[in-house]
Formats: C-alpha cells, sequence, structure tokens
C-alpha cells in the first residue's frame, strides 16, 4: 500500500503568537503564554510548500488563518461534552 503526503496549507507562514492572537480575537477569551527561549534542537523556523497538492491533486487553499481559527473556535463550542 502506498500513501501521499500533502501539505494543505495556506502558502504562507504564522507564527505561535500570530496563532494565540488570532485564537483570543474570535473565542474573545485570553490565552495565557509566556515568551521563553528555544529549547535545545528547536528550530528557529519550520515551514512547507504546498505545490504537491496544487500540482497533484489541483487542490489549494481559499480560507486563511482567521477563518480556519473561526471554524475551529466553532466546532469546539458546538461539540463540547
Amino acid at each position: 500500500m502506498c500513501y501521499c503526503v500533502y501539505n494543505l496549507g495556506t502558502g504562507q507562514g504564522t507564527s505561535v503568537l500570530q496563532l494565540v492572537q488570532a485564537f483570543e480575537k474570535v473565542s474573545k477569551i485570553k490565552i495565557p503564554y509566556e515568551i521563553v527561549d528555544r529549547r535545545p534542537g528547536d528550530l528557529a523556523t519550520v515551514f512547507a510548500s504546498t505545490d504537491k497538492a496544487w500540482k497533484e491533486l489541483g487542490w489549494k487553499a481559499k480560507r486563511g488563518l482567521r477563518e480556519m481559527v473561526l471554524d475551529s473556535w466553532r466546532f469546539e463550542r458546538n461539540y463540547q461534552e
């Protein structure tokens, strides 16, 4: 059996801080965090190309970070146990 792996992102990088801020804005909840030094071995930046998904699947993201966070938050609110 063969498996293919695709990055289905937008092709634009997002920092952890940008993600936290987006969730705070959408949820209207303050998320506690602290900024500390990277751990030994942590990479400064990591990113992946979305070219393979476009070339092989014809797939490209239509929505950005705000929409992703909004959908995620909506799911969490509606499906909490």
